[in-house]
């Protein structure tokens, strides 16, 4: 589990395990990590933990915060980060193999258009038998035998191969369609761990794919996305067939593939 040391001039003053989806950073008490300092702002950064990747984002401080010695304003955190507010220091540990979340992250939303269906294979033809001439009166040969029921009957066609069912826990496949704006009636396959929706700056929220499901998680916006017409709040929520999301003034509708 990912952790931060908390330090000042130092001093290591406490450590905390990023157990909470969503861990805030601030003056005021109501914070995970409180830090009291008037450098501090009242509710000053916020650090999203899906999985085993983190990433900090500052909300709009008056100080701002930095990471190894530079202003961020969101940022996907690696081992032996140093996270600085004011004179505190945040140093991060991950000691869980690196994966390629942070390129998903950083990467806006790309929505395109649904690809072509597979054209189905033409039906191979039915297989019939060989036609058998009847016996005759003239027939001359003797001692002939009369054929069996079973020999008599013409050869069925093999079964048809029932369609492969997943495998148990398998995750089933989703995409998000686009109902409302300039993008309306085009799909995004959710493939990724990591796939961020919304706008930068505005509202940005990142579906996370789990082997439980699929999960939405809010990032960036003073207002929150809403899914079925409710505020997401701050913890992830499952997503469920045909959710209603909305997120930067866009409506969604997320889905199981068949």
């Amino acid at each position: 589990m990912a952790k931060l040391i908390l330090s000042v001039d130092g001093t290591v003053l406490k450590e905390i395990s990023l157990a909470k989806e969503r861990t805030t950073l601030g003056r005021k008490p109501h914070n995970d990590i409180q830090v009291d300092n008037l450098a501090v702002s009242g509710e000053h950064a916020a650090i999203i933990t899906i999985l085993n990747d983190s990433f900090i984002e500052d909300l709009n401080s008056t100080n701002g915060t930095l990471v190894n010695g530079k202003p961020i304003k969101k940022h996907f955190l690696q081992n032996n980060d140093v996270i600085e507010i004011g004179k505190h220091k945040l140093k991060y540990f991950n000691d869980a193999p690196v994966q390629n979340a942070a390129a998903d992250f950083e990467r806006t939303m790309i929505i395109r258009k649904p690809s072509a269906a597979p054209v189905a294979p033409p039906p191979l033809p039915p297989l019939t038998a060989a036609p058998v001439a009847p016996a005759s009166l003239s027939d001359t040969q003797t001692n002939m035998k009369p054929l069996s029921a079973a020999a008599a009957a013409p050869p069925t066609a093999a079964p048809a191969f029932a369609p492969a069912t997943p495998a148990a826990g398998a995750i089933r496949e989703a995409a998000i369609q686009v109902l409302s704006g300039a993008a309306a009636g085009r799909t995004l396959d959710l493939t990724k761990n990591l796939t961020t929706i919304g706008k930068p700056g505005v509202q940005v929220a990142v579906i996370t794919r789990r082997p439980a499901g699929f999960f939405i998680t809010h990032v960036e916006g003073a207002s929150f996305p809403t899914i079925n017409g409710v505020a997401l709040g701050a913890q992830a929520q499952q997503l469920g067939d045909h959710d209603m999301i909305e997120i930067a003034g866009v409506k969604m509708d997320f889905f199981f593939r068949q």
